[in-house]
């Protein structure tokens, strides 16, 4: 019975390490664990920028809603004010009738800074099943968002509540 003693406490050891994680699982999982906390919940539009008619740049009018959930799902809503408004340039149209919803899933890429947001819903019918990569940059409690395609000259800006 003295023998078994060492061995039910490293088990025990093992087991409870394994179940509550050790210093190391965030690593495991690509070091991105600080990056995605900061993704984690709910935020307002803040302003949104993108080519008009003649490819100027200027802000929209819109309101909206994104969120990004702990276990890699994501869900965004803009509602531009004016329906006549939302960009219809470019190589992708995410709004139809002055408003865009969509959700799915995100998965943030090693390094940090860029994000690809696989669509499993949405609004533009054309844009399920899509991945969408994106660029982000975080300050404080803002976020600002752009394609990583060139061709695309909307970026965003999102106030964590």
């Amino acid at each position: 019975m003295k023998n078994f003693l060492p061995l039910g406490m490293a088990s025990l050891f093992f087991w409870t390490a394994t179940i509550f994680g050790g210093s190391t699982g965030g690593q495991e999982r690509g070091g991105n664990d600080g990056v995605r906390e900061k993704f984690i919940g709910a935020w307002r539009l803040a302003w949104l920028e993108e080519p008009d008619a003649e490819g100027k740049i200027h802000r929209a009018d819109c309101t909206g809603l994104l969120v990004y959930t702990r276990d890699g799902h994501i869900s965004v809503q803009v509602m531009y004010r004016n329906p006549q408004a939302g960009s219809q340039r470019g190589p992708v149209q995410y709004a139809q009738g002055g408003y865009e919803a969509s959700f799915g899933t995100y998965k943030i890429e090693e390094g940090g800074h860029t994000f690809t947001f696989h669509v499993e819903g949405a609004m533009v019918r054309s844009l399920i099943g899509k991945d969408l990569p994106r660029a982000f940059e975080i300050t404080g409690n803002q976020m600002i968002v752009h394609s990583t395609d060139p061709k695309e000259l909307w970026r965003v800006a999102w106030q964590h509540y």
